[in-house]
């Protein structure tokens, strides 16, 4: 029974994947207002989700977070995005872009999201561009109904489809104080 309703769930998410991958490109080319710039706005709504973790990070892993943010802000998303972007990265692959790990990889996962070649994210070479990554994940993220507002491993939950879908809670402080830090430099 519990195969039954991971495959359904999977199937589901995978559609709902597959819906953004192919409406991405139309949102991507809507009408937004010409001096529409990002405006700052409460990046943490409430206290976050269970035990927090926290790494120390290098120039590489502060250069992504940096990468991630300005992505967000081209993309015209709030910091609430970046928030979600830079906790799932630092679940996935602790802010590192990640090449083909040999045995230790995840299927073909690679970057900072850990995307898949083979699930639709891009090439190889798309997927380990930073800016890339992170714009292929906003898109999945903008798919997903009332993001801004859910508990931020839900959003990443729903984007990613990982084996581990509370796994990006731990990350939501580290995150948050990254973009407070980061976001107006």
């Amino acid at each position: 029974m519990n195969t039954i309703i991971r495959k359904s769930m999977l199937s589901v998410a995978g559609l709902a994947f597959a819906g953004g991958v192919f409406a991405g490109p139309i949102a991507a080319h809507a009408n937004p207002a010409v001096d529409a710039k990002p405006t700052a706005v409460a990046v943490q709504t409430a206290k976050p989700q269970g035990d927090q973790s926290r790494i120390t990070l290098n120039n590489e892993q502060t250069a992504n977070v940096k990468a991630i943010i300005a992505a967000t802000k081209k993309a015209g998303l709030p910091e609430r995005a970046a928030v979600i972007s830079i906790a799932t990265s630092l679940q996935e692959s602790k802010l590192e872009n990640l090449g083909h790990l040999g045995d230790m990889n995840d299927h073909d996962s690679l970057g900072l999201f850990q995307q898949r070649p083979s699930s639709g994210w891009g090439t190889p070479e798309q997927i380990t561009d930073p800016e890339y990554s992170t714009t292929a994940f906003l898109k999945g993220l903008k798919q997903v109904d009332g993001w801004q507002d859910m508990p931020l491993t839900d959003a990443a939950q729903t984007v990613q489809v990982s084996a581990y879908p509370d796994a990006y809670a731990q990350w939501e402080q580290q995150a948050t104080d990254l973009v407070a830090q980061h976001w107006n430099s």
